[in-house]
């Protein structure tokens, strides 16, 4: 797929959003070295995860996505911005 112009189609519909606009151009780099780390996404996430437990709360895919941020740290990305998710992705499909 023509990835700019896939990008340009989204962002113009009920896709768009801030991440579209920040950081789509860096995705395509595979540029993750500023933002908000995934290390510190998954503390966060550890902090949900205490507080829905309290709460008798279940989040599947809220979990998976945690999971996911978990494998990219395993691949060295643990000061990666969030948005570096999509190297996960990539991973996947090789």
């Amino acid at each position: 797929l023509d990835m700019p112009a896939v990008i340009d189609v989204i962002s113009k519909g009920a896709a768009q959003s801030w991440q579209m606009e920040n950081r789509a151009q860096t995705m395509l780099q595979g540029d993750y070295a500023f933002g908000f780390a995934v290390d510190w996404m998954r503390k966060d996430l550890g902090i949900l995860f205490t507080e829905a437990e309290m709460l008798g709360l279940d989040l599947p895919i809220t979990r998976q996505i945690d999971r996911f941020y978990a494998d990219v740290q395993a691949m060295g990305g643990g000061r990666w911005d969030t948005s570096s998710l999509l190297e996960r992705l990539i991973e996947e499909q090789k």
